[in-house]
């Protein structure tokens, strides 16, 4: 028996505000200058939002009307919510992308372009979920999503943007998901709702709404609001800074994850399109069934457009040499950077609603890394005529 955990936040976390309004500039400026460079970092706490980066573009964008009409869209619309989209003070310190910088990635072939800077990316796969994901990351996001559909919805009117889930999840022997062990839900709220009326709410409208009947049973742990009491919340409670929640955003600390964030990112940074690509290349070998769990890195060079390394783990779950899928992989998928935004059409405005919830496996946005149609032919190629 093991036990795996993973945590996820709703879009009214300090942090995820940071995504969200990083990732709305970033699609407003693709939208109208898909050639732009973006790489727009955020912080916020009490009272104030700092836009910070590079950014080099051909078009006008009014970052402060966007940030706020994102911080609006979270839930954060009245002095009552303690952060007010309207109100907040905003200082930018926006600069042009370094010439250094650009001229690594520049290229009069699209794809051809150098990735936008040195890392490691990792994806991750399995057959745990109908997604190919590990389950305590995939209840844990469910969870998430469910406390603020309720509140949006207005199923529960006094619950406020701010709030965490948790879900433990029990192995067998054979690493197959048996039970949860242990679900953890914190919202923010108003003073108003009384413990008792939050907690029996919360249960019947979140967590029975959400996690299969027969993975709970009469040893299940259930916390809600732990310490009592989460009526301060939001960047009142806490500040907030892009990129802090990596393992949200990827497998919920499953597997390993590169040290790059996401948000606020076009793609010629390889911190966002090669993740993607590692997660599409992971997903694609496990559909094949090739593995039950695969881990992909993929490494790159600044300036430079192929990868530098390549480099699949199977847990065990494979009988092939992960040598031999490493060679198949540079066979079916093109690593460049450009043929990455080319192939996941990454010049289009699509980010803003990944910013919370988690960028993989989310199936529910048809996005173009969540495809399984390299599978065929990697199995082709790996396992023949078996």
């Amino acid at each position: 028996m093991s036990l795996l955990t993973s945590e996820s936040v709703t879009e009214g976390h300090p942090d995820k505000i940071c995504d969200r309004i990083a990732d709305s500039i970033l699609d407003e400026i693709i939208k109208k200058d898909p050639e732009s460079r973006v790489a727009c970092e955020v912080t916020v706490c009490p009272g104030l939002v700092h836009l910070m980066g590079e950014i080099s573009t051909e078009c006008y964008v009014d970052i402060e009307h966007v940030a706020r009409t994102a911080i609006k869209d979270i839930g954060y619309d009245s002095p009552d919510s303690g952060f007010d989209a309207s109100t907040c003070g905003m200082i930018l310190s926006i600069n042009k992308q370094s010439s250094d910088i650009a001229c690594g990635v520049n290229s009069s072939d699209e794809l051809e372009i150098g990735a936008g800077d040195q890392g490691i990316m990792f994806g991750y796969a399995c057959n745990e979920t109908k997604e190919l994901m590990p389950l305590p990351i995939s209840l844990a996001h469910q969870l998430a999503k469910r406390l603020t559909q309720v509140r949006k919805e207005g199923i529960l009117p006094y619950l406020m943007p701010d709030g965490k889930t948790q879900v433990t999840v029990e192995y067998d022997s054979d690493e197959k998901p048996k039970r949860i062990d242990c679900i953890i839900v914190s919202s923010q709220h108003k003073e108003y709702i009384s413990l008792d009326q939050l907690k029996e709410d919360i249960k019947k409208n979140v967590i029975y709404n959400v996690i299969p009947s027969d993975l709970i049973d009469e040893n299940t742990k259930i916390y809600i609001n732990p310490t009592g009491r989460f009526v301060i919340g939001g960047p009142v409670a806490d500040s907030g800074l892009t990129g802090r929640k990596l393992a949200v955003d990827t497998y919920g600390g499953i597997s390993r994850i590169g040290g790059g964030a996401f948000s606020g990112k076009d793609g010629t940074k390889v911190d966002r399109s090669a993740n993607y690509m590692a997660r599409y290349i992971a997903k694609n070998i496990v559909a094949s069934g090739i593995a039950s769990k695969c881990e992909v890195q993929l490494a790159y060079a600044i300036g430079i457009s192929s990868p530098v390394s390549v480099m699949v783990h199977t847990f065990g779950s494979s009988k092939i040499d992960n040598l031999k899928i490493v060679d198949a992989i540079k066979r079916v998928f093109d690593l460049r950077p450009g043929a990455i935004i080319k192939n996941f059409n990454l010049k289009s405005p699509m980010f803003s609603q990944l910013s919370a919830y988690g960028h993989m496996g989310r199936e529910d946005l048809g996005v173009p890394w969540e495809k399984t149609d390299k599978s065929e032919e990697l199995k082709s190629i790996l396992l023949g005529d078996d």
